[in-house]
């Protein structure tokens, strides 16, 4: 049985026939996971940065996959922002801030509860991208200022612009 590139080797066809194109676009994945990791301590928190990744990695391994169009890439963590926000301040900041200080499962179940909405807010807005998820809950469990919000739009605009701009050049490495 095979599937498109894949055998029942160690490498994938594809990757034999070209190799050209996955070490290109993994390089470019190295450089934008190190340039993201430089701002880590300065401006946000690793779940965040985790959701950055993986958004990196939707771009630069299926970047013809529906969940590495613009819309879906920006509005997912806008949408993860925005979720994230609501559930921070209203949640662990707002109706049950003394119980989230004293136990800590309730700050798990309100991050269970971003997570939720985040999928819930990406499928109704047609802005599906399930790195975004980790955009909610790093801001749910971690809080937000205005730099962090800027450095995840900053990414994700970044990350967009590239994918348009290499275009035909990117292709699905699976």
């Amino acid at each position: 049985m095979q599937i498109r590139g894949e055998t029942w080797g160690i490498l994938d066809r594809d990757f034999v026939r070209n190799p050209r194109a996955f070490i290109v676009q993994s390089l470019l994945a190295v450089l934008v996971g190190a340039a993201i990791l430089y701002f880590v301590a300065v401006l946000t928190h690793a779940a965040i940065v985790a959701a950055l990744g993986s958004s990196a990695f939707v771009v630069f391994a299926i970047p013809k996959s529906r969940i590495a169009e613009a819309r879906r890439l920006i509005g997912g963590h806008v949408v993860g922002v925005a979720v994230g926000a609501f559930c921070h301040f209203v949640c662990v900041n707002g109706l049950l801030s003394g119980a989230a200080a004293e136990l800590e499962f309730v700050t798990w179940v309100v991050g269970g509860v971003a997570i939720g909405l985040a999928v819930f807010g990406m499928t109704i807005t047609n802005t599906e991208h399930p790195p975004a998820g980790g955009t909610a809950l790093g801001i749910t469990v971690h809080g937000w200022s205005y730099q962090t919000v800027i450095f995840i739009l900053a990414c994700v605009i970044c990350l967009a612009v590239f994918r348009r701009l290499m275009g035909r050049r990117l292709v699905n490495l699976y």
